[in-house]
């Protein structure tokens, strides 16, 4: 089944609303009737062809907020009322490169959760990310970290009030350096 017979179908099975689409720039707002409920990536492509607009470079706002294809590998759906208002924004062109790979630095700085991580990782990725804004560096940090570094960690950070109230601090932190390091070489042994 090819896509526009897809859409055909989608269209026949829920009712059809009129929205507003205001382009960014010097463009008239246009009307647009389309299902109630759609998917955002069918979305951008009906608007993309009735617009004479490229589908990569279209940025979608509906009720103050950014539309995305995709959350957590799924896609996503939208509800759309009669006479919504939908702002679409094309993103310039980046500029000509001038020969210097500047970018390419930031790139490898951002962290990128690998496809094959569980769903429990990528809903976890995705609530970090985008309601708490960790920086990059720290997700690399979180999501590098294997089980067992974990629990290391906190059994560190709870053993050590138990040594400072027994005065064992200096004797503590020599042991869990020791401790550490054996476990980084045997890593290396096992590697």
């Amino acid at each position: 089944m090819s896509f526009e017979s897809g859409m055909v179908m989608e269209e026949h099975d829920s009712e059809k609303v009129e929205i507003v689409l205001k382009t960014i720039g010097p463009a008239r707002p246009s009307r647009l009737l389309v299902p109630s409920s759609i998917k955002v990536c069918d979305l951008r492509r009906l608007i993309a062809r009735n617009e004479n607009l490229q589908i990569y470079n279209l940025s979608l706002i509906l009720r103050g907020s950014a539309l995305y294809d995709t959350k957590n590998g799924d896609d996503v759906y939208i509800q759309l009322n009669d006479g919504d208002c939908l702002i679409v924004a094309v993103k310039p062109m980046p500029p000509v490169k001038d020969g210097y790979d500047n970018d390419d630095e930031d790139e490898d700085l951002k962290f990128r959760l690998p496809h094959s991580s569980s769903w429990w990782k990528k809903r976890l990725y995705s609530f970090l990310h985008d309601n708490l804004k960790l920086p990059d560096i720290l997700l690399m940090v979180i999501f590098t970290l294997s089980l067992k570094a974990w629990l290391l960690i906190i059994l560190w950070f709870i053993l050590a009030p138990v040594a400072h109230r027994w005065d064992l601090g200096p004797l503590y932190l020599q042991l869990a350096f020791v401790s550490f390091f054996s476990i980084l070489e045997s890593a290396k042994l096992v590697t």
